[in-house]
């Protein structure tokens, strides 16, 4: 049996050549990365900007605006004494609104179902009818009651209050508008309860504190993540809900304008951009703070918290100077 010759060590790798000194290396070509064009995005941009001016252009130059009567009602004190007749209102309502949610929110979420049954048909009734129905119900409350009392029930009254004195405008205007809006208020808040994760309650539980501890100190922290944004939201819909409390003869902003606009009929649409013009700034600020609060409550929530618009400019604008800094350097 003959053995089969050992295998010839393999061959070393022959070594590149060396580069020949009169001959250019080759030089990849840069190649640039051409974005992906959107014509339709540009052809809406620039119909949008079209209506935009032509719309501007209109309410500069069209006489019937008459932006002179503007500028003369705009501070006057009268409008201003409605301005804060809307502030009241808002500012009452919205507090006790909320307060009247919350109790009303703990009601749906108790385990007694007389408690249950009581705020959802609150809830029910006045998510039903229409917020001028309540008022002007309100305004003629003292033809069913002429007189209040305080005392046992069905038996004798101790303190005696007349409807009439002690239901003012402002007073018609604030508990109509809070009785509404804690309908509304009571469905955010228990929707917020209802969005903590259940082992947030398990873990509570189990360390055996109270139940009013739990609902103050571990629940409603987070549930204020979910209730601010849409209870907020809900404030701009209050502020400019408190227009109707004009029909219950309190005169706001809008009944100072109507009131105006009867005795100077030239001057009613100037009058009604005074009041557009007005609540739009009203209902700005409520959403810058509702920026601000949702900002505020996401910082547990996210990992970097939401830039502000003015960050936002400024990193749009060092953006912009480096996209043209490159360009020029190519």
């Amino acid at each position: 049996m003959t053995e089969s010759p050992p295998a010839a060590p393999a061959a070393a790798a022959a070594p590149a050549p060396p580069p020949d000194p009169g001959k250019a290396p080759d030089r990849q070509v840069a190649q640039r990365v051409i974005p992906l064009r959107h014509p339709w995005r540009w052809v809406l941009t620039a119909l949008v900007l079209v209506v935009l001016a032509q719309v501007a252009h209109g309410l500069v130059t069209n006489p019937f605006f008459q932006w002179d009567r503007f500028r003369y009602w705009f501070l006057r004190p009268v409008i201003l004494q409605g301005l804060v007749v809307t502030l009241k209102v808002t500012a009452w309502s919205a507090v006790l609104g909320l307060l009247g949610g919350v109790l009303l929110a703990l009601g749906r979420l108790s385990r007694s179902p007389v408690l249950r049954a009581a705020s959802w048909v609150y809830i029910w009734l006045f998510r039903s009818v229409p917020l001028i129905v309540v008022l002007l119900f309100l305004y003629n409350f003292s033809a069913l009651y002429a007189t209040l009392s305080l005392g046992v029930p069905f038996g004798p009254a101790f303190v005696h209050f007349d409807e009439s004195r002690l239901a003012t405008d402002m007073v018609v205007a604030v508990v109509g508008i809070s009785l509404n809006e804690a309908a509304y208020a009571a469905e955010v808040v228990r929707a917020g309860v209802l969005s903590v994760d259940q082992g947030q309650h398990e873990a509570a539980a189990a360390l055996g504190l109270p139940r009013g501890y739990q609902f103050t100190r571990i629940v409603l922290p987070q549930a204020l993540r979910a209730i601010v944004p849409a209870y907020v939201n809900q404030l701009i819909n209050l502020v400019k809900g408190t227009s109707l409390v004009y029909y219950v003869s309190l005169l706001d902003l809008f009944g100072k304008v109507e009131t105006m606009g009867s005795t100077y009929p030239g001057d009613i649409v100037p009058l009604l951009l005074v009041a557009t013009v007005w609540y739009v700034i009203l209902t700005s600020v409520v959403s810058v703070a509702q920026f601000s609060v949702e900002r505020h409550y996401s910082r547990g929530a996210l990992r970097t918290v939401p830039p502000t618009p003015l960050q936002r400019l400024r990193t749009g604008l060092r953006g912009l100077r480096a996209r043209i800094a490159l360009e020029a350097a190519r």
